[in-house]
């Protein structure tokens, strides 16, 4: 460990003209004005750090040793009047050509900029086979607030890796550009970052792993053991999620109805505050009345934990609800093995005092479909056969029969899909994305992709149920595809990616990376996937090789989880996730759903870490609940929509801050509860870490 060494520099103007400074786009890649000197030994592996004048202000720099692998780099501008100036930034030059690039969100011009906003794990990451480069803002700062909202940029072309301040506004959904106006008031204005430099080979294997270290214990540790993001007692949650679902918004959500003379029934996929029993105006159903099996919205996933629940508290009223939701899976029609992800109602608009709105027509206009969020179709009973969903509720089919009921027609139903997923393996191992709905022939997108190691998962689990050698060779077939193609390059590509809400690049970056950030597009459900995948690979192998790889996918997806509490965020974000690098959530519903792995890993390689954001991954996933254990949130509820009372405790929206805002005045909340990606998901995981771990405090004291 070297020795902690501060210099002070008064910078001294370079040779380039104060007019070079880049201040607009057009000028992003002129040199800088100002230029840091670099103690010797970073010398050799940073070519430059240079950083604009903030008006007419040369400013001080500071730097310190933090240790032999890190620099803290800070400026300090003391501003005698107000300055307006569009952009300030700081750029770091490596002194090498890096093969590989990471950033949080793309920025596929020079007038996009990641936006503080996004700033969940932030990082910018350049590397080669010889030494990774990392540069992290100071967050200490930032928490204390900023005249001006801060920025990061990858322009992987030009070899620069940028801090700035800008302004900004949101492009598509969810890019961000440059705006103009930027004003600084007279005093003192800092901004800095650190700068880390690792050639150690477990560094170049997983270059994610020693920032994920740095920003966890500099600033997620301590929050953690304070409580945070929530500090009641979870049960509690869970049993608001359930008198919500199954008592106050009863009439709403649950649906229950015969299909071919059985009695099923499940929670509807998704209400809205015209919903509410509190809401003074007419319902308004925002999408047709369904239930869906998919990768997102799983309703046997829910039903799951309905049932732990139940068993754990004798209720069998809410354990003859998980049944019939079982029954409900049950009941979806297969062809040929294959089979649909969702069952739906005929819509209808009705007319009251002039006003339209849409209400549903009844269960007795069912229609089978599936996941209307593809490439192909908008329309749900035209939608093909999606590989993912049918391995997914296959495989919750499996964990069901393995640790709930040994309920045969689980098994028989899984192993018939597992049969027809055989067949249409590729020789490369990928299994394909859609199947033409009539056909059951393979379509055009997403044939080798991450969304293979779902079926990893599926298919491993059933040749640990039934001992088929077949099942085991097909899924490490696959893993293999994954591990070659997908992860050294981060093609993190599924269908949420491009055809969900963020469909940036959906007509020219489908297996294409963006030029500018050497990046793809990318998604951290398939990390989840794949992380998952290879901890089953391990499981059943003991192949070190596959424990390695996983850890590497496990630490990327971690890139998306929250490490500190920014103070532009007015919920607890601790432990949230993002979605992926073209999207602008904090606290998703899919925490809830990455908790068990992360704490798998943590026990299995016995780190603390793990274990920290495991938990904090699961209580993410219920502090967007409108209820009194979340004062923060309910605060922000109730500036939202006025009219919340007691009876919608309960009540979660999917994820905070989505469009890319926030604000004190409830910018950033929604209007809608899935309960199957929300409440009643988050239940489902605190019932099933339960079981398998018991009390989850053990994992942070």
């Amino acid at each position: 460990m070297m020795k902690r060494l501060i210099y002070r520099v008064l910078t001294t103007v370079l040779v380039f003209s104060s007019l070079l400074q880049a201040q607009n786009a057009e000028t992003q890649n002129l040199p800088l004005p100002m230029e840091v000197k670099l103690p010797g030994m970073w010398q050799k592996t940073i070519s430059k750090v240079q950083y604009d004048l903030l008006g007419n202000e040369k400013g001080i720099s500071q730097i310190e040793v933090v240790n032999e692998n890190c620099l803290h780099i800070q400026f300090c501008f003391s501003l005698n009047q107000t300055v307006r100036q569009d952009d300030w930034q700081v750029v770091v030059t490596p002194d090498f050509s890096p093969s590989f690039h990471w950033a949080p969100h793309l920025t596929p011009t020079p007038r996009h900029i990641i936006d503080q906003h996004v700033f969940r794990s932030p990082a910018l990451i350049a590397a080669d086979d010889r030494q990774v480069i990392t540069l992290i803002p100071d967050l200490d700062i930032m928490k204390k607030g900023t005249p001006v909202r801060w920025y990061l940029d990858l322009d992987a072309e030009n070899n620069r890796l940028v801090l700035g301040m800008s302004n900004s506004r949101v492009d598509d959904h969810v890019l961000f550009v440059r705006e103009s106006g930027a004003e600084y008031p007279a005093g003192e204005v800092e901004i800095g970052f650190f700068l880390m430099v690792h050639t150690d080979e477990a560094s170049l294997k997983n270059p994610f792993r020693k920032p994920l270290d740095f920003l966890w214990n500099r600033w997620g540790h301590d929050l953690c053991q304070a409580g945070n993001p929530v500090d009641a007692d979870l049960e509690r949650y869970v049993e608001h999620t359930y008198n919500w679902a199954f008592n106050s918004w009863a009439d709403a959500v649950w649906q229950e109805f015969e299909l071919n003379g059985n009695k099923v029934g499940a929670p509807v996929f998704i209400v809205n505050v015209t919903q509410s029993p509190n809401y003074p105006g007419e319902v308004n159903e925002r999408e047709f009345r369904s239930v869906w099996n998919q990768a997102w919205f799983s309703s046997l996933r829910s039903a799951g934990g309905l049932f732990r629940y139940a068993r754990r508290t004798g209720n069998s009223a809410l354990m003859e609800k998980a049944q019939l939701t079982k029954e409900l899976a049950l009941s979806f029609p297969q062809k040929s093995g294959f089979f649909y992800g969702l069952i739906g109602t005929e819509m209808e608009e009705v007319e009251i005092e002039g006003r339209k709105y849409r209400r549903s027509k009844g269960w007795d206009t069912h229609y089978w479909g599936n996941s209307n969020r593809n490439p192909y179709t908008w329309n749900p009973r035209e939608s093909p056969f999606h590989i993912l969903d049918m391995s997914w509720t296959a495989l919750l089919m499996l964990r069901w029969y393995d640790e709930l009921e040994k309920d045969e027609r689980l098994l028989r139903y899984a192993e018939q899909y597992a049969r027809s997923l055989l067949n249409i393996q590729s020789e490369n191992g990928f299994f394909p994305g859609w199947l033409d709905l009539h056909t059951q022939k393979p379509m055009d997108h997403l044939n080798e992709s991450p969304e293979t190691a779902m079926s990893v998962t599926f298919l491993l689990k059933l040749y640990e149920l039934t001992s088929k050698q077949e099942y085991k060779k097909a899924a490490l077939k696959a893993m293999d595809a994954v591990i070659h193609n997908i992860i050294p390059v981060g093609r993190w590509e599924d269908f949420e990616t491009y055809w969900s809400c963020s469909r940036y690049g959906s007509d020219h970056l489908v297996g294409k990376k963006v030029g500018r950030n050497n990046i793809y597009k990318q998604n951290n459900f398939s990390m989840f996937w794949t992380a998952e995948a290879l901890f089953e690979c391990y499981r059943i192998t003991k192949d070190k090789r596959y424990l390695r790889y996983g850890q590497r996918t496990l630490d990327e997806m971690l890139m998306t989880q929250a490490s500190w509490q920014p103070p532009y965020m007015y919920v607890n974000v601790l432990g949230g996730f993002g979605v992926m690098n073209s999207d602008a959530e904090w606290n998703d519903a899919r925490g809830s759903l990455f908790a068990e792995i992360i704490l798998q890993y943590g026990e299995l390689l016995g780190m603390a870490e793990y274990y920290e954001r495991g938990i904090s991954a699961l209580k993410s996933s219920f502090v967007m609940m409108y209820c009194p254990e979340n004062p923060r949130t309910k605060v922000q509820w109730e500036k939202t929509w006025p009219f919340f009372g007691p009876e919608d405790y309960g009540f979660t929206m999917e994820n905070y801050g989505h469009n890319g805002r926030t604000s004190p005045e409830g910018l950033g909340m929604g209007e809608f509860t899935i309960y199957d990606w929300g409440n009643g998901a988050a239940a489902e995981a605190y019932n099933r870490i339960w079981d398998k771990f018991g009390e989850i405090e053990r994992f942070i004291k």
